[in-house]
């Protein structure tokens, strides 16, 4: 028998939404990667550089320590999405671990519903302390780098991470399945019962 139209109508959208979100859930990795990977290489090579030259020429890179600051700022900020994206976040499961079934997933949906919200929350008023910083006109101390570009990572990277945690929630809300992030399906096996036949045989 054909599927009635409302049924089919419904699985279209969700099919169509969970694509739309793929694509900015890839989009938002694409930046973070690109921004991780080019700290992390400029920290590494500048820190090569600066040894070599301080082991040959005996002078190393003017304001190393300011660009290890800035590279390490940078990747902590926008590490946040990278993070909860993966999954590898700290996370208090006590309680969490106990539930099984429809309460573990709006628990779940529950959590990442409020902790999005707060990323979002600071990287308002992250934005506002970058914006107050642009108007005083700061700069670093060697170098005389304007502070508010490497702090523009902090609201960046509460947006990110934010919006990792809303798309964690919209996979849940269109997946029978639990995911832990958009892309991280939950898979932690059960711990097995003291009274299983595994245990006995031991």
């Amino acid at each position: 028998m054909p599927e009635p139209a409302d049924k089919s109508a419904s699985k279209s959208f969700t099919t169509r939404l969970s694509y739309g979100l793929g694509i900015l859930d890839k989009t938002t990795e694409h930046i973070e990667k690109l921004i991780l990977g080019c700290s992390v290489l400029f920290l590494a090579g500048m820190l090569v550089a600066h040894i070599v030259g301080r082991q040959l020429f005996n002078q190393g890179i003017p304001g190393q320590v300011e660009l290890t600051q800035i590279s390490l700022i940078t990747m902590t900020f926008i590490g946040l999405g990278y993070g909860v994206r993966r999954a590898r976040h700290i996370s208090m499961s006590a309680f969490y671990d106990q539930l099984k079934g429809k309460p573990r997933k709006t628990l779940l949906i529950l959590i990442h519903v409020t902790t999005g919200a707060l990323m979002f929350y600071l990287a308002w008023h992250a934005w506002g302390y970058v914006s107050a910083i642009q108007e005083r006109g700061r700069t670093s101390a060697a170098l005389q780098i304007p502070l508010w570009i490497p702090y523009l990572a902090a609201p960046v990277g509460f947006a990110l991470a934010g919006i990792q945690y809303w798309l964690t929630v919209a996979r849940n809300l269109i997946s029978k399945d639990i995911y832990r992030s958009f892309s991280e399906r939950e898979a932690y096996d059960e711990v097995p019962s003291e009274a299983s036949p595994d245990n006995n045989a031991l």
